[in-house]
C-alpha cells in the first residue's frame, strides 16, 4: 500500500509507522460523517489536533469521491452490506497520510475548471490544495480496487529531554 508514497519523496520505512488507524465506511453518503469524527478522533488521540482542519478537507474529499465514483453503480447504499470503502490514517515522525481504499480499479480524475462557484468537480483539487502531495495505486490480490492517498508533512518534534 505505502510503495507509490516513496515516489519522488524521501523513502518511507513501514516498520517506522508511529501509529495507524482505520475504519470501515458503508456505502452510504452519512459515511463522509463518521470519516471525519474518526479523524477528529484518531487526531485528537495523536495531538495533532491543529491539522484536523486541512485533513478533515481532504478526508471528506476522498471519501465521497469514492462514494460517489468508486462504488458500481448496482451496489446498495444499505447498512447491511459489507463496507466496500474503508478510510487508513497512518501517522510517521514527520508525516500523516490519509488513504482510501474502495474497489474501483479506475483512476481518479482531476477535473480541469476554471468554475470554482461549481458545487462539484473540485474534489482533487481541493485535495491537492490542502496536502503536500497526493495520489493512487491500482491494488493487487485478493483486496482488488485502489488506494487513493494524500500525505500531509508534520513538523519535526524537538528531542524529548
Amino acid at each position: 500500500m505505502l510503495e507509490p508514497l516513496r515516489q519522488g519523496l524521501p523513502p518511507l520505512d513501514p516498520a517506522a509507522v508511529n501509529s495507524a488507524a482505520s475504519c470501515a465506511l458503508p456505502a452510504r453518503f452519512e459515511a463522509v460523517r463518521e470519516a471525519r469524527q474518526f479523524s477528529r478522533r484518531t487526531l485528537d488521540q495523536w495531538d495533532l489536533g491543529d491539522r484536523f482542519d486541512d485533513v478533515c478537507l481532504v478526508v471528506s474529499e476522498l471519501v465521497t469521491n469514492a462514494l460517489r465514483h468508486a462504488l458500481p453503480a448496482n451496489t446498495p447504499r444499505v447498512p447491511e452490506q459489507s463496507p466496500p470503502v474503508r478510510l487508513h490514517l497512518m501517522r510517521w515522525t514527520e508525516r500523516l497520510v490519509c488513504a482510501v481504499r474502495d474497489p474501483s480499479h479506475e483512476s481518479p480524475v482531476a477535473r480541469e475548471t476554471d468554475d470554482f462557484s461549481a458545487e462539484s468537480g473540485r474534489g482533487l483539487f481541493l485535495v491537492d490544495s490542502f496536502s503536500d502531495s497526493w495520489g493512487w495505486h491500482p491494488l493487487a490480490g485478493t483486496l482488488g480496487g485502489k488506494v487513493v492517498w494524500a500525505l500531509f508533512r508534520l513538523p519535526q518534534q524537538p528531542p524529548a529531554e
